[in-house]
């Protein structure tokens, strides 16, 4: 039996974010217009990785996805000792940004999960001109928590193993038993405190709600996916958030929870090819038949 090199590269870029260095890591495969990925919260770019290993996306695209700071292979900044992470929006519309502009992307699409679906559309709202498309995964205008988020962060219990156990209950029945603990290995591997800050941005922060309105899709195309299985972003909240964008599309992903592309990925990647094949005009050569 011989090995295999998977052809994802990673490397480091170093930027500064509130006047502070950071230094991020980030993977990459193929060529092509450029397809910024962001992970969900708690997690990290390994979400991602069956899209950078599709020959048929990265033949297209140069597809990339980093981990944001105090995520995965991110460190957090100097100091993180002393100081509680909790993650606003502008901070997260400005690594986006940064990362961005260091890797001198040319108009890239952006797309994101979850959390990373709604700082998409946020940025389509405050910074349309920068991104020629936007795929929102699992991404809605605002939802309020419907737990107590400070348990992720107690001296009593795992923070990790907690934020898996939440989530699990997020997962299709479909998914595959490998991935399915894949996608939940990786939140018992986040850092303490993490999810509970990425989490405070997703249910407190409202600021989308009075900015949704200034989305213009003629500007750049906005594509929405959620799984009809997600019970945080719930097929219906994807549905309102569509509705108060005009011009924007929605599909309903049929078998798929929060985390299609890391714990269904077979069956999110036709879902994924026409959202691409939406934004970006139907430049991609991806199949895009049903799943």
């Amino acid at each position: 039996m011989t090995g295999v090199i998977e052809p994802i590269i990673g490397r480091y870029l170093t930027v500064d974010i509130a006047g502070r260095p950071h230094r991020i890591y980030f993977e990459e495969n193929g060529a092509g217009p450029p397809v910024l990925c962001l992970h969900t919260a708690g997690a990290d770019t390994r979400q991602w990785r069956h899209i950078l290993n599709d020959s048929a996306f990265s033949s297209d695209h140069r597809i990339i996805a980093f981990d944001m700071p105090w995520h995965g292979k991110s460190l957090p900044p100097e100091g993180f000792e002393t100081e509680e992470y909790l993650l606003t929006t502008d901070c997260y519309i400005e690594t986006v940004l940064r990362v961005a502009d260091t890797l001198e992307l040319d108009k890239p699409v952006l797309a994101g999960c979850s959390m990373g679906g709604r700082i998409a559309l946020q940025i389509a709202a405050l910074h349309p001109g920068r991104f020629s498309g936007f795929v929102a995964i699992e991404a809605s205008d605002f939802q309020p928590a419907w737990y107590d988020i400070d348990w992720f962060h107690r001296p009593d219990a795992h923070g990790g193993e907690m934020g898996a156990a939440l989530v699990s209950a997020n997962i299709a029945p479909h998914a595959p038993t490998a991935e399915r603990w894949n996608t939940l290995w990786m939140f018992m591997q986040s850092g303490p405190g993490v999810f509970r800050g990425d989490l405070s941005f997703y249910t407190k922060d409202e600021s989308l709600v009075a900015n949704i309105g200034r989305i213009d899709t003629k500007v750049a195309p906005v594509h929405i996916l959620c799984g009809e299985y997600d019970l945080t972003c719930t097929p219906e909240d994807a549905t309102r958030t569509h509705r108060a964008i005009p011009g924007s599309s929605l599909e309903i992903m049929t078998e798929l929870g929060h985390f299609p592309m890391s714990e269904n990925p077979a069956r999110f990647r036709p879902y994924f090819a026409r959202a691409l094949a939406i934004v970006t005009g139907g430049k991609t050569a991806v199949g895009t038949e049903a799943a």
